[in-house]
This record gives C-alpha cells, sequence and structure tokens, in this order.
C-alpha cells in the first residue's frame, strides 16, 4: 500500500518543503473527495461513509462523527441556513497535532471542509483558529483563496446548484474555546460562555441554525474515506483497535525525541514513548504521563502497555483526549507538575459558574503552600473534596471537572509526595534541623 493510503493524514507534509499549493495538491490527489462526492454520491451517501467508518472525534470526546452529523435536520424542510465549524482553537496544554496539519497541508483541511460541508449541506463553513497561530492562519487563508478561485468554494460549486464558502475565523484564544458551544458564542461575537444543553448545536447552533462542530484532525479524515472507503479506513488500524484509522500520536516532555507520528489508532503508549520518541532522557525515568492533554488523569509506568484508544484508556481510568503523551521524570515534583496545570485551569476558567470560578483558585492555593512545605494536615482532605465538588455534574460545563483529573490521579498514585509538603510540627522540625 502507498502511504497515501496508510499514512493519509502525513503524506503531503514535507517540513523542507512546506506546504503544496493547489496545483500540487490536485497533482497528489487533492479535491478528487469533493468531486467525487459532488458528481457520485449524495450528502447521505457521504455521511453514511463516515459513520460506517466509525471514524471518532479526534478532539478528545472521541464522540462517533457519522452520528453527530445524522442530528442534522436535513430535506426539503431543514433550514436553508446550516453552518459547518471547524474547531481549530487547540488549546490543550501539550497538544499541537492540528498545528501541524493547518500549517504543513491547508488544502488538505480545505477539502475536508468542503465534503463535510456537502454531507450536512451547510451554507457556510468556519475554521475557529486560536489566534496565536499566525502561520496556519496565513497558509489557511491562501488555500481557501486558491481553492475559491479553482470554483471550489462560492455559488454553484461544480454545477451542483450547492452555494457555499469557507472563512478563517481567528479567535482570542482561551481554552474553554474548546468546548463547542462557547466556541458558537465567540464566533457570534458573544463572551465565550458555555450554552445549556438541550437545544444542542446539531439543532439550534451559529445564530440559532443547526451548526456541527467537528475537529481540524477529525475533519481531516473525511475526504481519504470519500476517497478510499469505510471498509480501508476501519483496517487501517491494523487490529490494533475496533477503532477505525489512523491518529496522530506525540509526546512532549522529557524524551529524547519530542514530535508528533501518524500511527495506527490502538497503537501502544509504550511504542509511542520508546520506539518512535526514543525513550526518556538519559539519567531519567518516567514517573507518569497523561495520555492526552492536561485535562486527563495520570496513568504510570505499568500503564504503558494498553492501546491508545479511547475505550481501552478510559477502563484505565483516564481518557485519551488528543492522544499527545505528556511525560513526567523522576525528579519532577507531582505537586508542582499539579500546581502548574491547576494554575492553567483557573486562569483559564471563563467565571461563568461558582465551582469552577472559585474552587480552582482555590486549589491553586492549597497546592502552592504544599510546595513551600507549609500545608496543614486538613489539606490533601481538602483537595480530594474539591475533585468531587467540582466534578462531572457539579459545574456548569466540562472545564472545572476536566481540571480535577490529573489532580485526583495524581493524589492517588503519589500521594506521599503530597504529604511530604505538610508543614512539620514545631518540635519535629526542631528534631530534624538537630
Amino acid at each position: 500500500m502507498t502511504s497515501a493510503e496508510t499514512k493519509p493524514l502525513t503524506k503531503n507534509i514535507d517540513p523542507a518543503r512546506g506546504p503544496l499549493d493547489l496545483k500540487g495538491y490536485e497533482a497528489a490527489g487533492g479535491y478528487a473527495a469533493v468531486r467525487k462526492s459532488i458528481k457520485q454520491l449524495t450528502p447521505a451517501g457521504v455521511a453514511t461513509a463516515v459513520k460506517d467508518a466509525n471514524l471518532r472525534g479526534r478532539g478528545g470526546a472521541g464522540f462517533p462523527t457519522g452520528v453527530k452529523w445524522s442530528l442534522v435536520p436535513m430535506g426539503a424542510d431543514a433550514p436553508k441556513q446550516k453552518y459547518l465549524v471547524c474547531n481549530a482553537d487547540e488549546m490543550e496544554p501539550g497538544t499541537f497535532k492540528d498545528r501541524l496539519l493547518m500549517e504543513q497541508d491547508p488544502h488538505q483541511l480545505i477539502e475536508a471542509m468542503i465534503v463535510a460541508g456537502f454531507a450536512i449541506q451547510a451554507s457556510a463553513g468556519y475554521i475557529f483558529l486560536r489566534g496565536e497561530y499566525v502561520v496556519a492562519a496565513e497558509r489557511l487563508n491562501a488555500a481557501v483563496a486558491q481553492a475559491r478561485a479553482a470554483g471550489y468554494l462560492g455559488r454553484d460549486i461544480l454545477g451542483s446548484g450547492w452555494d457555499y464558502d469557507v472563512y478563517v475565523h481567528t479567535g482570542a484564544g482561551r481554552y474553554i474555546c474548546g468546548e463547542e458551544t462557547a466556541l458558537i458564542n465567540s464566533l457570534e461575537g458573544r463572551r465565550a460562555n458555555p450554552r445549556a444543553k438541550p437545544p444542542f448545536p446539531q439543532i439550534s447552533g451559529a445564530w440559532g441554525k443547526p451548526t456541527v462542530v467537528n475537529n481540524v484532525e477529525t475533519l481531516c479524515n473525511v475526504p481519504h474515506i470519500v476517497n478510499f472507503g469505510a471498509e480501508w479506513f476501519k483496517g487501517l488500524s491494523q487490529g490494533k483497535s475496533k477503532d477505525g484509522g489512523t491518529k496522530l500520536y506525540g509526546v512532549s516532555g522529557r524524551a529524547k525525541r519530542p514530535g508528533l507520528w501518524e500511527l495506527p489508532i490502538g497503537t501502544s503508549a509504550r511504542e509511542i514513548l520508546e520506539v518512535h520518541a526514543g525513550g526518556m532522557q538519559d539519567g531519567l525515568k518516567l514517573k507518569a504521563w497523561l495520555p492526552g492533554g492536561a485535562s486527563t488523569d495520570f496513568l504510570i509506568e505499568e500503564h504503558l502497555d494498553l492501546a491508545m484508544d479511547y475505550d481501552t484508556i478510559g477502563r484505565a481510568g483516564s481518557r485519551m483526549g488528543t492522544g499527545l503523551l505528556t511525560v513526567v521524570d523522576d525528579r519532577q515534583s507531582m505537586v508542582s507538575v499539579v500546581r502548574n496545570l491547576e494554575e492553567f485551569f483557573a486562569r483559564e476558567s471563563c467565571g461563568w459558574c461558582t465551582p469552577c470560578r472559585d474552587g480552582l483558585p482555590w486549589s491553586v492555593k492549597i497546592l502552592r503552600s504544599l510546595e513551600r512545605g507549609e500545608g496543614r494536615s486538613e489539606d490533601i482532605e481538602q483537595l480530594q473534596r474539591l475533585t468531587r465538588q467540582l466534578g462531572p455534574g457539579k459545574a456548569f460545563c466540562a472545564h472545572a471537572p476536566g481540571a480535577m483529573e490529573p489532580l485526583q490521579s495524581a493524589l492517588k498514585f503519589f500521594r506521599s509526595e503530597f504529604e511530604a509538603g505538610l508543614a512539620k510540627p514545631p518540635a519535629a522540625a526542631q528534631q530534624a534541623a538537630a
């Protein structure tokens, strides 16, 4: 099989050369999925292929993409205005996979936006891009202009009677925009607070119209499913997982070769870290690792042989999230690592609900006192209570529960490090000094 058939997401990527222009992308098979979808298939046919392929969302939740699309009203009675929104905010710490796809192969995402837009009969598509991704914005806008000039965007695309265009929207850069309804609010020019659901965005999303929000990596799989078929896509996992396709896995932290690799979904964490990333740096040992961003539970060395897919990592007590491992070495304090994460989450809270707005800074205050060795005897139990009080169902959205995942798992695996931060009684302190 060719690289196009085994590593579809990265087959065009050559950082030394830079991204392909329109002609180069077309020569590599680009926009064939657009032509096939519009000329040979129906919107329902494209949606069915994606559903049959068992493509699960690559943004973190792993929700089946075809099922999400199936909730959009279709047919003569459906609203004429519908929107496809690409979540390209990528604010999850330790995650940088979407940046690679947008900077190095922007036409792939534009083609994906067209094919997915056709499947739900969207009237417009928006790429909601993290504001700091300046290079990605420049390259995506150039690709949109080229696609529009070639007739792939605009009015009556390829003589189909379907009008559709894509716009790049740079956001202010807030973590909460990773939540689809907060992203929609921001896109509309509102404060990026999550919305109550129902109604779900597929029924009432951007400007009150049916809206689908998908992640960059998720969408980039769609043209390849159309070109090669659902069975081909499911076979890409090579039997490592019941999920379909490849996955962009990565490693950050003190590994020898941090980076990104497109591998069959279900590849083990050990292979990702030890084979592709070269293992830990010399003189360091692995203490813990996050499977896919800051809002996932820590796992330890005994979990390395697990398949990196949604269900397997879920059964281990964490979430695969974005699939980019963050490794912690044996010289790092878990209290300091967690404090750093909780500071980020506290800063990024939208402030909409009390548990998140007040509870996250409280956790930071306690962790700082433990770092200084000034913790009180009740502090660890208070942290444990916060993991419950800020857990699922206790806050308005998933921000606070996500922030509690690294804290609760660090307390489970490394409680002694937190206990070491408790202030010693005066007599014990004098005895230790002597």
